[in-house]
This record gives C-alpha cells, sequence and structure tokens, in this order.
C-alpha cells in the first residue's frame, strides 16, 4: 500500500493532499493568494492528524518541483525535505507544467490534442511545456516570450490546448483557429497522485539532502532608488 503525501505551492495557491495506491483520501487547498509560509504548515498537520486517527505510516513525500513562484517552491521543498528526513521516506518531486497537463487532459479529454501549459512569468513572458495526450512530453520546458508566431508550427499540425495563469496573456496575441484555452486549471496537489504513484512504483526518488526545485530562471530582485535629497 503506497501512502503518499503532496505538496503544491509553485503558484498564489497552496494545496496538500494524502493518496493511498493513487486515491485521495485527504485534501486542503486554499486560492486566496499567497499564504504559503501560514497555511502550509497548518494543512500538513492537519494531514498528519489524518494519518495518526488511521494509524497509516507514509511512505513519500511528493512535491510539485516547478517551473513556478521562488518563494512558493521553495516554501514547499523545505517542508517535503524536512518530512522526508523526520519520516525517513523517499522524496518524490513532479513537474509542476505535468501537474496542470494531466488535470487539462481530464477536462478537455481530447485524444488528438497537444496540451501546452503555461505559468505567468512576468510581462508577456511565460513558462511553458508542450505534452500529448499521453503526457508525453513535446517540448521541453522553457521560458518563452509570447508573439503572434509562438506556437506556430504546432498550430498549423492541429489542435493545441493552452491552460494556466499564463495563459490569459495568449488570448489576443495567438489568434489561430486550432488554438483552445482552458480556464481555472491551476496545479493541485490532487493531481500529483497518480505521477506521484508511478513515480513511487519505479523508485524514481530525489537526493532529498541536495534537491533543489528547477526554478527555470535565477530569483530577481530590484534595487531600491536612492531617494533623492
Amino acid at each position: 500500500m503506497a501512502i503518499i503525501l503532496h505538496i503544491e505551492t509553485s503558484t498564489t495557491v497552496c494545496s496538500v493532499a494524502l493518496s493511498i495506491d493513487g486515491s485521495i483520501v485527504f485534501e486542503q487547498t486554499s486560492f486566496e493568494g499567497p499564504s504559503h509560509a501560514a497555511l502550509l504548515g497548518v494543512f500538513v498537520e492537519e494531514a498528519i492528524d489524518f494519518l495518526k486517527s488511521k494509524q497509516y505510516q507514509p511512505e513519500a513525500v511528493a512535491l510539485s518541483g516547478g517551473p513556478g513562484s521562488y518563494t512558493g517552491l521553495r516554501i514547499g521543498a523545505s517542508m517535503a525535505k524536512g518530512l522526508c528526513m523526520g519520516w525517513n521516506v523517499p522524496l518524490i518531486a513532479i513537474p509542476t507544467l505535468q501537474v496542470m497537463a494531466l488535470q487539462a487532459r481530464h477536462r478537455y479529454e481530447k485524444e488528438d490534442c497537444l496540451y501546452c501549459a503555461m505559468l505567468d512569468a512576468r510581462r508577456m513572458e511565460v513558462y511553458s511545456a508542450v505534452f500529448d495526450a499521453t503526457l508525453s512530453v513535446v517540448s521541453e520546458t522553457s521560458a518563452e516570450i509570447i508573439t503572434p508566431d509562438s506556437y506556430k508550427a504546432l498550430l498549423n499540425s492541429g489542435s493545441v490546448c493552452f491552460f494556466g495563469n499564463g495563459a490569459s496573456k495568449c488570448r489576443t496575441v495567438i489568434t489561430s483557429e486550432h488554438a483552445v484555452f482552458l480556464d481555472d486549471v491551476h496545479p493541485l496537489a490532487t493531481d500529483m497522485a497518480p505521477l506521484a504513484e508511478q513515480a513511487f512504483r519505479a523508485m524514481q526518488f530525489e537526493d532529498t539532502a541536495y534537491y533543489e526545485p528547477f526554478y527555470l530562471k535565477e530569483f530577481m530582485t530590484t534595487t531600491q532608488k536612492k531617494r533623492l535629497s
């Protein structure tokens, strides 16, 4: 019996779930903004209480590994690594964009369509990856400036479904008749379960001590301008 705790903090949504052999038995999700520092510990504690009430022992911790918010990913990784070390269980990292693609695939249900997950990366830039209907990677994760020519070759070949909080900036730029846009697709801990279950069975684990999330780009800070006297 594979009991896995799932943690998702890559965007403004904070979510935690527990699965047993791929089936969700507990979940908590907040869409109320970037409050991971306050909520993640609470959600994890509730999940632990659930485990204790059922006398279950976790066998792994799965983390949505990025790309996404630098701060959110660090908070999630710190929590996941601490739990793995405390419980002496392996760490599983699931690509965030693949988690989103799984949800979109279940909602759109088109076999002859490609699925393009997009996370907002400021201005007209997105973090994106393209998957086929089996969730196999067609285009690797990258940071891309969206222009009218973006994904032109894929759109000329057939339908492409765009989704995620970065897809909204594409609606007025990508105007192909083959472009489909899905709203309200967020990376969620509940959608990690089948992917984490597969990784667990294949023993695809991370080195917990040295694991770092997939930030894709270095963290950028802005320097405050000096006040004029």
